[in-house]
């Protein structure tokens, strides 16, 4: 009887520790960082940029910068630097402890003129403040082919006319 009662036991913490023990060896996938929308995120000191992406008019000339910014610190002047020359850099404010979004229908849009890129492609933007190391990413470029970006495309010069 007992040894009846001693390989039940035996079985039983084996296999409760047979199928919890995975747990122990295999990456989490919940605890791994990834952008669950279409946009891409980055950092640099304290400030987060999250879910950043371009729409672009229907040539490709001008974008519109679709993201949030979180600042963690003290205000700060954003430089998004979008090519090349001082015509391809855009300052914006992030107040301290705060989120700022900017280009979607309520907020205020960041234009990035003369950018020349198609849909589908990749543009790389240097986001950086005062003296901290900024980043670059490569931020995703779309058009208004979908319904929830249509709003969201720049006005191009010929249709202001």
């Amino acid at each position: 009887m007992k040894a009846r009662l001693i390989a039940s036991v035996v079985l039983a913490a084996s296999v409760v520790l047979g199928t919890s023990a995975c747990n122990l060896v295999a990456p989490q996938a919940t605890t791994k960082h990834y952008d669950a929308s279409d946009g891409v995120s980055g950092r640099t000191g304290d400030l987060k940029i999250r879910n950043a992406m371009i729409i672009v008019d229907e040539n490709g000339t001008d974008g519109n910068l679709v993201a949030s910014v979180t600042n963690g610190g003290d205000a700060q002047s954003l430089s998004i630097q979008f090519g090349e020359g001082e015509d391809a850099t855009v300052t914006t404010a992030i107040p301290e402890q705060s989120t700022v979004s900017f280009g979607t229908a309520e907020d205020d849009p960041i234009l990035l003129e003369g950018i020349h890129a198609e849909a589908g492609s990749m543009v790389e933007v240097f986001f950086q403040y005062g003296d901290e190391t900024g980043v670059e990413i490569l931020v995703p470029v779309l058009d208004g082919a979908l319904e929830e970006y249509s709003d969201l495309v720049p006005e191009t010069a010929s249709a202001t006319k």
